[in-house]
């Protein structure tokens, strides 16, 4: 390998320690974040060496993180985003401040200098993105009210970076003239932030749109895939030029484009490249991992750690009690935000740079926060097997029930909410047995307290889908609320399940989509019955027969499922679907004040209570 360039060679390293250690990891039930750690220890200048450019590596896997706020933009709306304008700032704030100022406390009563000490708070108050939002998603916790209260401070430490790095160099001892002069020019670099988030705001409303619908006509997925990277990386690097943070400008596009008819082929481009690069992320923080500082101080550094953690720990236990989270979250929201986050390198480097303090203190702190990156999935794997047993059953008085047997109905149901349980009770008075999962343990134990048998658990888990009997199963009823868990679940069931027949709820028309792409065909847009019922309803109030009513709903139920199919194959092209669209709603106009003229000469005077001498047919 000595002739082998050396990007082939570390591609190789990096490949082979993830592909053994992240699933012997997983099969230990560690998860897959430790594994990425300890495959960049094992490889690290501290393991066996094969790597040592370990910032250079840290720098290029950062924009896997850039990668998944994109992706997080995407899911989120404008208005919704609005809707958490308060979480963001009020509880983010709360967080920050909070953090520090306890972390700060702390540092002076140790007699460390007040400027040290600050700095040292603020870049410890901050947590990690990467790490946390990928538990989350592991465990589909985004959507519960902890994952939507750490995604809103997460944001938050996002633009709290901007000042607190802004701040570092008032801090500073002896300030080099260069530096001195940029504070004067502050007022310019704040007109180059405006400019820049106006930039993209614009451009995102404007030009985004046409640009992508331009690209799609080409019928290249490499050039459409090649967009969406080149998109990323442009605002990203627009970001870095101004000062502010890349992961923060990737996540105001993702919104801009969450509206997008395009936003799920964005996020099934991109998707690849960010799992790839975060897993690289993770590695690099393993090998980042500075023993040599370890074995020189291992008190000081052991005290840091757990210092901060304890600090941060009762910091967030109180505030996740203040904000009325479930108290079986609060140990998952509390540990994922009390570790360190990659910001925090970034804040040491800049205070060593400005000489808050030493080299070697930026050292300490920053192996400080790569531990404390290591212990966070450890802690979360000692919580789900010694803490949460107790949790489930405190309040209850009893264990949530998890399926411990083989089941074997013939009917699974995947989530019993609104939907699945009109499914399951139909079902279950026909006497047909069927096997319902929810992750909700309160509408687990409401519908307990009705008599029906439910189970708690993630369907998502392909674990949880064997005992549930999906090998002998017939039908998989989706039912869950959430539309990314439903298509996991689809997924997962088509990949290894592919005998089950699959009834799945659709909340959209993009939901109703995306299930039809994974090859099922029984989808049930939600409201879609009742409101024929309700528009029958208002006919009859309006003094037509019920008869006549119910044909004419049947006309249109009928007319809209012939229309949708007909729309299916063009739904990505919005030209040509709106197109089809406004000529079946011609059509059906056309037709209906056809039949209307048709009924006031059999009957004068139109709609009206009357015998229906000649119903249609």
């Amino acid at each position: 390998m000595e002739h082998a360039p050396a990007w082939l060679v570390n591609s190789l390293v990096y490949l082979s320690a993830a592909v053994i250690i992240v699933p012997l990891s997983q099969f230990l039930g560690l998860g897959s974040i430790i594994g990425y750690l300890a495959a960049g220890i094992a490889i690290g200048p501290w393991g066996l060496g094969f790597v040592t450019n370990v910032q250079d590596i840290l720098h290029f896997a950062e924009f896997g993180v850039v990668l998944m706020l994109f992706l997080i933009g995407l899911e989120l709306e404008p208005k919704r985003l609005w809707s958490l304008r308060r979480p963001i700032f009020g509880w983010g704030t709360a967080q920050v401040a909070g953090c520090a100022a306890a972390i700060f406390l702390g540092a002076c009563a140790f007699g460390v200098p007040w400027q040290v000490g600050l700095t040292a708070a603020l870049g410890l108050a901050l947590s990690s993105t990467a790490i946390a939002l990928q538990v989350m998603g592991e465990r589909n916790l985004l959507p519960t009210s902890s994952g939507q209260a750490s995604f809103s401070i997460l944001l938050f430490q996002d633009v709290a970076a901007i000042p607190i790095l802004a701040l570092i160099p008032l801090l500073g001892q002896g300030l080099e003239p260069n530096q001195a002069a940029e504070h004067t020019n502050r007022a310019v670099e704040a007109l180059k932030i405006v400019a820049v988030i106006v930039g993209i705001i614009l451009g995102g409303r404007l030009l985004l749109r046409p640009l992508f619908r331009w690209i799609a006509r080409t019928n290249s997925t490499e050039i459409f895939t090649a967009a969406a990277l080149l998109l990323v990386v442009g605002i990203a690097a627009l970001m870095q030029l101004v000062g502010l943070s890349m992961a923060l400008g990737a996540f105001l596009a993702g919104v801009l484009l969450a509206e997008s008819e395009y936003r799920r082929e964005l996020e099934t481009d991109i998707a690849p490249f960010k799992g790839l690069l975060l897993g690289l992320f993770f590695i690099a923080v393993g090998m980042s991992v500075d023993f040599g500082v370890l074995l020189r101080e291992p008190g000081t550094t052991a005290l840091i750690v757990v210092g901060f953690l304890a600090a941060k720990m009762a910091v967030i236990w109180g505030l996740a009690k203040a904000m009325g989270l479930p108290f079986q979250e609060r140990p998952v929201f509390t540990i994922l935000l009390a570790q360190g986050g990659e910001f925090a390198f970034v804040v040491f480097q800049a205070a060593a740079g400005a000489h808050v303090f030493s080299a070697e203190v930026a050292s300490q702190l920053v192996a400080a926060v790569a531990l404390s990156m290591l212990v966070s999935p450890l802690l979360l794997v000692a919580v789900d097997k010694l803490l949460m047993p107790r949790f489930a059953m405190r309040g209850t008085g009893r264990t949530l029930e998890e399926i411990a047997e083989q089941q074997e109905a013939p009917i699974i149901i995947a989530g019993f909410g609104r939907y699945g349980q009109i499914v399951g009770r139909t079902l279950l008075a026909q006497g047909i047995g069927c096997t319902v999962l929810d992750h909700d343990a309160d509408t687990v134990e409401a519908i307990r307290a009705f008599g029906y048998r439910c189970f708690y658990g993630d369907a998502t888990r392909l674990d949880l889908l064997r005992m549930s009997g999906a090998a002998t199963a017939k039908v998989l009823v989706v039912a869950v609320n959430e539309v990314e868990q439903s298509l996991k679940i689809v997924d997962i069931a088509r990949e290894h399940f592919p005998h089950l027949k699959i009834v799945a709820r659709a909340r959209d028309v993009p939901h109703w989509g995306e299930l039809r792409d994974r090859g099922v065909v029984q989808v049930e847009r939600e409201l879609f019955e009742s409101s024929l019922r309700s528009a029958r309803s208002v006919m009859e109030l309006l003094g037509l027969t019920p008869n006549i009513a119910r044909q004419k709903t049947m006309r249109f139920r009928l007319h809209n499922i012939a229309l949708f199919e007909e729309l299916y194959p063009h739904r990505r092209d919005r030209v040509k679907a709106l197109a089809v669209a406004k000529r079946g709603r011609q059509q059906l106009e056309e037709q209906m004040a056809k039949e209307r003229e048709q009924q006031a000469q059999r009957r004068p005077g139109g709609w009206g209570p009357g015998p229906d001498r000649n119903p249609p047919p």
